[in-house]
């Protein structure tokens, strides 16, 4: 009997048409979508069916309409009961709200709160995220170490293997930039983002949504979420909430996640929500495990 987990999607894999195909199709996806926009006081539907891209790309829409997107999948699915959840990043709200953990009205509008605080972050705190593939995790730890006198960089995305996302001050990016190159990194690209997301420069949207967490109540989850700043799964709603507050400022251990999971058992996983990213990173962490993709109306149609 195989083991299945739900995986959840974050920035960076939306796209405008996003959901329009579930609101179409859809009475609960109509319900939980007009919810949305009435929680938010903001039309994000018409931001995720109509565009344009420039303003989906804003943090402080791009992460309540993926988190939408996402949650509104898995209140469709009815014939898959997973065991456990992991979201990347923000995805991680997305799969504490299918375990139960935070209520949906409550979550949207701490998906919200948390994308204006980390884009008001970026313009406070301007800086810069880096990929770097090709070399291994503790590599460019040493690089981002000695990087660190130019500026600040830390590692905030362990993503596969060989696959590693910096982030930090433009000066310090930078500077570990160039350490990885002649290091002998085989891509190393600056990425089009609107801040130095899971680095210290995110303190500010960090002391901001600590307030909204403690306004927002928490519930013990069904099953296990496995939290990215730890790699582990949590069940406990004081410890579910707390990881939250530390995940603005620490690097998300997906390798790591993808690799405890399957070590637990968990051989097939879904991606629920836009986009196909985090089956490539499953797939190049365990080409063995089965893993779906649920994005459109049309993939979630046989599990109604």
């Amino acid at each position: 009997m195989s083991k299945k987990a739900f995986l959840f999607p974050g920035q960076g894999s939306q796209y405008v048409g996003m959901a329009k195909d579930l609101y179409d199709n859809s009475v609960e996806a109509v319900e939980m979508i007009k919810t949305a926009d009435d929680a938010l006081g903001v039309n994000l539907s018409y931001i995720m069916f109509n565009g344009s891209e420039e303003q989906l790309k804003q943090t402080e829409f791009t992460q309540p309409a993926i988190f939408l997107h996402s949650v509104v999948l898995a209140s469709l699915i009815r014939t898959l009961q997973p065991k456990a959840a992991a979201g990347h990043s923000l995805g991680e709200y997305s799969a504490l709200v299918s375990a139960n953990a935070i209520q949906f009205y409550d979550a949207i509008k701490l998906v919200r709160a948390r994308g204006k605080a980390m884009q008001q972050a970026g313009i406070d705190n301007p800086g810069t995220l880096a990929a770097i593939v090709g070399l291994e995790s503790a590599k460019v730890e040493e690089f981002c170490k000695e990087a660190s006198s130019e500026g600040v960089v830390q590692c905030a995305n362990f993503n596969s293997p060989g696959q590693i996302v910096i982030s930090g001050s433009l000066t310090g990016v930078k500077k570990a930039m160039e350490l990885c190159k002649s290091g002998g990194a085989k891509i190393v690209k600056e990425l089009v983002v609107s801040g130095a997301f899971h680095s210290p420069l995110m303190q500010s949207a960090k002391d901001s949504l600590l307030k909204d967490l403690n306004e927002t109540p928490f519930y013990d989850s069904r099953f296990p979420v496995y939290a990215n700043v730890t790699a582990k799964p949590v069940t406990q709603k004081d410890e579910i909430k707390n990881l939250l507050y530390e995940q603005v400022t620490s690097p998300v251990r997906w390798e790591e996640t993808i690799v405890n999971m399957i070590a637990d058992g968990f051989d097939e996983f879904y991606e629920i929500g836009p986009g196909k990213v985090l089956q490539g990173l499953v797939k190049r962490i365990n080409p063995d495990v089965k893993i779906f993709g649920i994005d459109k109306f049309k993939d979630v149609e046989e599990y109604l």
